[in-house]
């Protein structure tokens, strides 16, 4: 790297899209393979399988990429506010017509390029599992959960120089590479294809795959589209019902990018295909068959999740969903709840400091449904586990809307205090660990991890979101506007320079994401977590 340079990680550049030269060297917008008005072809990866995702999602959709946040609403924002940087004059491209046909939209950031997105950063977890069995449990299990932790690691409340009234990246990725036609969309009858589809190939969950008794058909998606052709074909080959529906559900959509080598000849083999559908089918969590001659076996992605500032952080959600990984595997938790409520919950979680101002739907009792061991007077002790205790847990009955309800973040991480409700994913982890050998020393680095998880749940620690919004509303070149110019974009990036350097030690650059008073001081790397 270059004496000027230090690598930082936010999820978006704040003025990726603006006039600046922020690339070295410099390159104009408005190249062939995206068309955007804002960006040049260059931004991205120079693999071929990149800028031909991007012209063919273009080239399927009939027009460019729309993006539209809701523009942050300060003191002195014009209403309506019309984004200023969109040339309504441009005429190099078919494509420039479609801000003249509305695509840009009032009160809204608009943005045009696939890049927008796919230029985000995010933090992904791929768990192992012991076999097929395993990974689909973990699939169903970690579902419900996507949500919580995309607002839990909220980090992205800049889009193109402009505050937005979001604070995460998600929906703007999912319209990054939606390459639904107007058909597909619903926005013209269907006549040249063969479906309406609900969700971009970038969304939430649409599938449980899980052959757990405690699925009830009533958590399945009502609007799932299948390939029904194709999931016949596939139980007629010996796949059950659920992976079928899963993996027909991913072939309603056409492959985007297909390499004329694989053409050529079909080998059976390889499974490069399926991986081309597959790879591009970006839901919130990814079901992952081994690949063949490879000893890598099942694989499940836990993909929702914002990139943070500082490894500590990166490290503690990281660990966190691996120890509630082990928590569901040991516990045989249950948090099923349905589809469409998680679906919901993942819009929720766009809101503007979601973690404290918004519920989302959870299930009440994750523990398993199982009778207590009776003592010598044949009486329950309610304490311990019967050695006789069935394998399959028994099927739930009853109303599925009593089964969950709307719940805060704190709630749902550190537990409900009131009542027998929803004991906490922090306190069901905390139960594993004192069911293992774990040495003094390591549990005392967990306790570090949890310790962040839990005062960013209950609001005494910030998120990166809120950090960064309040960095940009206190500058002093902020003229409360909404506008996040290159003076504040720049001293905002030697901040997080200095956070990820210092990780806030001391009451530094940044102590409200990790201390709850700037006084504080945090442990150093190397330095004992406990006493």
């Amino acid at each position: 790297m270059e004496p000027n340079e230090y690598p930082i990680t936010l999820t978006t550049f704040p003025r990726l899209g603006t006039r600046d030269e922020y690339s070295t060297p410099y390159f104009p917008p408005s190249g062939e393979r995206q068309r955007s008005q804002f960006l040049p072809d260059e931004i991205a990866n120079p693999h071929i399988r990149f800028p031909t995702l991007a012209a063919n999602i273009r080239a399927r959709r009939g027009r460019k990429v729309e993006i539209n946040v809701p523009i942050f609403q300060d003191k002195n924002t014009v209403l309506p506010f019309n984004d200023p940087t969109v040339n309504y004059d441009l005429h190099q491209w078919p494509e420039d017509d479609d801000v003249r046909n509305g695509a840009a939209k009032e009160n809204h950031i608009y943005m045009d390029g696939m890049a927008f997105g796919m230029g985000s950063c995010c933090l992904q977890i791929t768990f192992q599992a012991k076999n097929i069995v395993e990974g689909r449990k973990l699939y169903d299990q970690l579902s419900p959960l996507g949500p919580i932790l995309l607002a839990l690691t909220a980090a992205t409340p800049v889009y193109k120089g402009f505050l937005a009234d979001t604070d995460v990246r998600w929906n703007q990725i999912s319209r990054a590479v939606d390459d639904r036609t107007p058909e597909e969309l619903g926005e013209k009858p269907l006549k040249n294809d063969r479906w309406r589809l609900p969700k971009s190939r970038y969304a939430s969950n649409s599938t449980y795959i899980s052959q757990d008794p405690r699925l009830r058909k009533e958590y399945m998606d009502p609007e799932l589209v299948v390939d029904h052709a194709i999931k016949q074909r596939l139980m007629d080959e010996g796949m059950d019902d659920l992976l079928a529906t899963h993996f027909a559900h991913l072939f309603v959509r056409d492959p985007i990018v297909i390499f004329d080598e694989d053409l050529q000849e079909l080998d059976l083999n390889k499974t490069d295909h399926f991986e081309n559908l597959q790879s591009t089918n970006w839901q919130h969590m990814r079901f992952k068959p081994p690949p063949p001659d490879n000893s890598i076996g099942w694989r499940v992605e836990f993909r929702p999740m914002e990139i943070q500032m500082t490894d500590f952080e990166n490290a503690a959600f990281s660990i966190f969903i691996v120890l509630v990984t082990r928590a569901i595997l040991s516990f045989d938790l249950n948090f099923y709840i349905p589809i469409p409520r998680t679906t919901e919950n993942m819009e929720i979680a766009h809101a503007r400091d979601a973690v404290l101002t918004e519920k989302f739907y959870f299930r009440n009792d994750p523990l398993p449904l199982r009778s207590a061991k009776p003592t010598s007077n044949g009486h329950s002790s309610g304490t311990t586990t019967p050695a006789n205790m069935p394998s399959r847990p028994p099927t739930p009955t009853g109303p599925v809307e009593d089964e969950y309800s709307l719940m805060s973040i704190d709630e749902i991480i550190n537990g409900q205090t009131s009542g027998p409700g929803f004991p906490g994913l922090i306190p069901l982890v905390e139960s594993y660990l004192n069911s293992m050998n774990v040495d003094v020393a390591t549990r005392c680095d967990l306790a570090r991890y949890l310790d962040l998880i839990r005062k960013r749940a209950n609001g005494k620690y910030w998120t990166a979101a809120k950090w960064i919004r309040q960095f940009v509303r206190g500058h002093g070149e902020y003229q409360g506007d909404s506008a996040v110019g290159e003076e504040i974009t720049y001293d905002l990036c030697k901040a997080v320079e200095e956070i990820t350097k210092n990780e806030a030690r001391d009451g530094g650059v940044g102590w409200e994401m990790f201390s709850e008073s700037k006084g504080t001081t945090r442990k150093r790397k190397g330095e004992s977590a406990c006493g």
